[in-house]
Formats: structure tokens, sequence, C-alpha cells
């Protein structure tokens, strides 16, 4: 009869360990933190949190432009602010996830983490195209 190694019928409950961990938001990610910037949780929501005001509230601008037809660059403007939208996607999907109550999984986190920084660079042109 042959001897099991038990270090080997561990590893399978500790790699299920870590999983639930990390799906629950216990671990911190292997890069050492939130964001291209490796910031705490608590840094990166507040980030996120001025991203996500400070494209939705470009967007907004950008639609009262467009009802007034207001807007001195015009197509230059709406190009940027498509930009911003495809940009900004997985930041918005998780906004409007989290207020319906649905489930916000670990790969849509892990898109917003990757996508702030250009959602607030995109954010931004369209800001200064806006005259900001």
């Amino acid at each position: 009869m042959t001897k099991w190694n038990t270090s080997w019928v561990n590893f399978p409950r500790l790699m299920l360990m870590s999983i639930t961990l990390m799906l629950s938001g216990c671990v911190m990610p292997f890069s050492g933190g939130y964001g291209a910037k490796g910031q705490s949780q608590e840094e990166f929501t507040r980030y996120v949190e001025g991203v996500f005001r400070l494209q939705n509230s470009m967007t907004s601008e950008v639609m009262l432009l467009q009802e007034n037809d207001d807007a001195k660059n015009h197509d230059a403007l709406l190009e940027a602010e498509q930009h911003m939208q495809e940009a900004c996607a997985p930041l918005n999907e998780y906004v409007s996830r989290d207020i319906d109550g649905l489930n916000i999984g670990l790969f849509l986190r892990r898109r917003v983490e990757k996508s702030a920084i250009d959602c607030e660079q995109t954010a931004q042109k369209v800001k200064s195209l806006l005259g900001h």
C-alpha cells in the first residue's frame, strides 16, 4: 500500500480557500494594491467614485450641449465623448449592477481596476474640449 503525501492532499483545500477569500474581497490582489497605482482599497474606492462623478458630469454636459446645439468643436467633442463611454463602460456597468442590487463578479471588478485611469483621462479630454 502506498503512503499519500499529506502536503499534496491539502493543496486543493488551500487553493479553494484562497480563491474563496479573493472572491469575497478579503485578500488584496497579488499586485500589492488596487488599480494601476497600487492604492489601498479605500483610496481606490474614493478615486473611482471621483472618476465616475467626473465622467457622469461630462456626459450630462455633452447631452445638454447637443440639445442646445451649442457645441463649438461638435465633431471632436462627440468623438471624445464616445471614447470616454467606451473607456468607462466597465465602471458604468459596475455602478449599474450595484444600484440594481446585482452580483458584481471578480472579473468586472478587475476590469474596473484596469480601466479606471483610461476612463479618467478620456473624461479629462472631454472636459478640456468643453472649455473647463
